[in-house]
């Protein structure tokens, strides 16, 4: 996700410390209201993580979150690709409620809205079709050795500015790279494209994509099979990320009460993430078994 700018005068940081003022006495104003439903910010088409039919990761996390606090779950959708935050989280028309209170799922560091404590941790994946040439690859390491005239005839498709480009430049593949737009304006489109169709296809050899992306469709492809391969971190190459939830800027008791449901719903998260095949890592980004 993209780093907002900061502000280049001093009349537009006046505008913003305003409007973040605003925006925390309308939050803690909130705060004393009795909550009727879970309402849960999401993209509307953006398997593995939510769609409109409930289907994804953040969708069952939210039936978990909804059960434990005995209320319905509701959505406020919009695409993620469109200021995501400023038109859901943060979207309030004069008079009215804000649509949702909660995003599912942030990277930890991530600014623009209060984040709780991280409920897990994965890692970019190599992912390939079996029975193309690459069945003998069973770790990073043996695609890396494979021989160098191989390589040079693979393909390796991977979105735009995502670690895959610094690993591929580092490791002399930057020619095999076949990049993709990580947010097309084709609302039809969802990030695992990139393998149901892509790689699936042949159009590409293989593809560096984040974790859950390569866990849930190497499931939901059935033909070729494809192998998920898990990727360590390296120098000057960060591939696993801690994710969070996401609240308002100013709704403490609200980030409170979410953080007690990740901490006493523990197991119940860990079996939705594992039911999606989310290669799960640990801090030194070591992968959990």
């Amino acid at each position: 996700m993209m780093i907002p700018h900061r502000f280049a005068a001093t009349l537009r940081f006046l505008v913003g410390l305003a409007g973040a003022a605003a925006l925390s006495l309308a939050a803690s104003a909130q705060e004393g209201d009795a909550r009727k439903a879970l309402r849960v910010c999401q993209d509307p088409n953006n398997l593995p993580f939510s769609n409109l039919a409930a289907e994804g990761i953040e969708n069952r996390l939210a039936e978990v979150f909804g059960r434990a606090m005995g209320l319905p779950v509701t959505y406020y959708s919009f695409p993620a690709r469109m200021a995501f935050i400023r038109n859901t989280l943060r979207y309030k028309l004069p008079g009215e409620d804000y649509p949702c209170d909660i995003v599912m799922g942030v990277p930890v560091g991530f600014d623009q809205v209060s984040v709780t404590k991280p409920y897990y941790r994965s890692t970019y994946a190599l992912v390939y079709a079996q029975g193309r040439g690459l069945d003998a690859v069973k770790s990073v390491d043996d695609f890396l050795a494979l021989p160098s005239e191989q390589l040079k005839k693979l393909r390796i498709g991977l979105f735009d500015r995502t670690p895959a480009s610094a690993w591929l430049a580092k490791h002399g593949l930057v020619d095999q790279g076949v990049p993709y737009l990580m947010m097309s304006p084709d609302p039809a489109q969802y990030p695992g494209q990139l393998l149901e169709t892509e790689l699936a296809a042949g159009k590409i050899d293989a593809a560096i994509v984040w974790g859950p992306i390569a866990g849930f469709f190497a499931k939901r492809v059935k033909e070729p099979a494809l192998q998920v391969l898990p990727m360590r971190s390296e120098p000057g190459v960060r591939f696993d990320y801690a994710m969070a939830m996401g609240v308002r800027h100013g709704e403490r008791e609200w980030k409170q009460q979410v953080e007690q449901l990740l901490d006493s719903r523990r197991d119940e998260i860990q079996a939705v993430l594992r039911e999606y095949r989310v290669p799960l890592v640990d801090d030194a980004g070591a992968p959990l078994r």
